[in-house]
């Protein structure tokens, strides 16, 4: 079996990740993709100022966060009281009747209704020519 053999800037690449594990948690989290961190890595170098910040939390991020998510539940919350009971129940309504009418295409297709099956053959005369005598 053949091994594929990596650039070795790549094998650089690698040795340097694994002397910086908080850059793998920012690639986990999805802040950030290999590519981006080694084409980073290639024209910056490791000595950059870049790779001193990754994986520090900063405050204000957080409180952002904390922030949005209040806004969020105020948004949300801002339109349960807005909402119209009968117009709500009107869209029900018609969900309603339109999963249903979904329900009894897909059950004609499998055959499945029993008022509505597959087309059986008529049952005609048992030859096809009837001969009368006058």
């Amino acid at each position: 079996m053949t091994e594929k053999k990596l650039h070795p800037s790549v094998l650089h690449f690698k040795e340097f990740v694994k002397n910086n594990p908080k850059i793998i948690q920012e690639v986990r989290k999805g802040k950030t993709t290999w590519q981006e961190l080694y084409e980073d890595w290639y024209l910056l170098g490791e000595d950059d100022s870049r790779w001193e910040t990754i994986g520090t939390v900063n405050e204000s991020d957080s409180e952002s966060n904390a922030e949005s998510k209040v806004d969020w539940m105020s948004n949300i919350i801002g339109m349960v009281k807005n909402m119209d009971p009968n117009q709500m129940q009107n869209h029900i309504n018609n969900l309603s009747q339109a999963i249903g009418a979904i329900q009894s295409v897909v059950s004609q297709f499998q055959g499945n209704n029993p008022g509505v099956g597959p087309a059986k053959p008529s049952e005609g005369p048992k030859h096809p020519f009837v001969f009368r005598k006058d």
